[in-house]
């Protein structure tokens, strides 16, 4: 499938960072050279800076990242870049205004994902009230940014709000989970009238039997903002595999029906990028590769993947989203 056959609903992106595919490769995802591209010790006293959400705004891009410091506070600030390479990270921690003082007491915040919708950017993040579930805001300038209610009753986490409106309503996808490092998670999809009250509840997928695809045998959950394509919904997600030396974190592809996203129409078994650089394989939590975070420009169909490295930096991969919908048919275990 080429650009002549494959719509892409996203923006022109002229300035989306880009590195060609290198000599010799033949993979539908490819590592930029110089990562990681963002380092664990950009603030004074970040610890790590990884999981975290970009997308253009103005004449270059804005984001929210997690950066947890050296006391391992999980915290989210905010960054500019002009290139998508190169990032000013506030040093200081970003804060919520507006919530009801039930939901606005600031516990923890982390995994955080970004998008424009309905003309704002909503932040969804995994927020601490009573354990982990998926907290809500609102910015227009990346300066003040307006929390409304939590999503869910704990415990959730990976909630990722679909771009548009579907059917009508708000919709995003999310992994229930536990108060611990979850063995087990399924994705789901919910739909909400007004960002506050979220209901229609459906399941999307679970993770793989392993002798199909080990990759995601264990927990699957929702990476970036899914991307819409004439063929579907392109979601990216995470994957784990309980190895004999611990999980490991890898992604894949799957399509997603464009109207009812509950629908999976195809699904990858081979993962698009699984833990193999010394970046991936060594740092805090040894063996991640986790994506939160795609620049998509319409014109090329290009993309920029930001992922999670081994809880500890930032990394860049590139493709093209008509070879990586291909592929993904391809190479589907439904």
């Amino acid at each position: 499938m080429d650009m002549n056959t494959l719509k892409i609903v996203a923006p022109v992106l002229p300035n989306l960072p880009w590195e060609d595919r290198p000599s010799g490769c033949a993979a539908p995802l490819w590592r930029y050279s110089k990562n990681p591209v963002i380092p664990r010790d950009l603030l004074p006293d970040s610890n790590s800076i990884f999981n975290s959400a970009v997308v253009p705004f103005k004449d270059g891009f804005a984001g929210v990242f997690r950066c947890d410091d050296t006391n391992r506070r999980m915290a989210l600030h905010v960054g500019f870049s002009k290139d998508g390479i190169h990032w000013d990270i506030k040093t200081e921690v970003l804060r919520f205004t507006g919530a009801d003082p039930e939901v606005a007491e600031w516990v923890y915040g982390y995994d955080p994902r970004v998008t424009l919708l309905d003309g704002k950017y909503w932040v969804s993040w995994c927020n601490g009230y009573h354990g982990p579930t998926i907290g809500l805001a609102w910015t227009e300038d990346f300066e003040t940014f307006h929390q409304v209610e939590n999503a869910f009753l704990p415990y959730n986490r990976n909630g990722v709000l679909f771009p548009r409106k579907i059917g009508g309503r708000y919709a995003m996808l999310s992994r229930p989970s536990d108060t611990g490092h979850t063995a087990f998670g399924d994705i789901f999809y919910s739909e909400s009238p007004d960002m506050e009250f979220w209901g229609h509840h459906r399941h999307v997928m679970a993770p793989a039997a392993f002798e199909v695809s080990a990759w995601q045998c264990m927990k699957i959950g929702a990476g970036p903002i899914p991307i819409e394509t004439s063929e579907g919904w392109l979601l990216l997600y995470h994957g784990v595999l309980r190895s004999c030396n611990g999980y490991v974190y890898s992604f894949g592809s799957a399509l997603l029906d464009l109207d009812q996203p509950w629908k999976v129409l195809s699904r990858s078994g081979p993962y698009l990028l699984s833990p193999q650089t010394p970046y991936e394989c060594m740092g805090d939590v040894p063996n991640v590769a986790f994506p939160c975070a795609a620049l998509t420009d319409s014109a090329t169909g290009r993309i920029a993947v930001y992922y999670g490295c081994a809880d500890t930096v930032t990394g860049l991969a590139f493709g093209y989203i008509p070879e990586i919908v291909d592929w993904t048919k391809k190479h589907s275990i439904l």
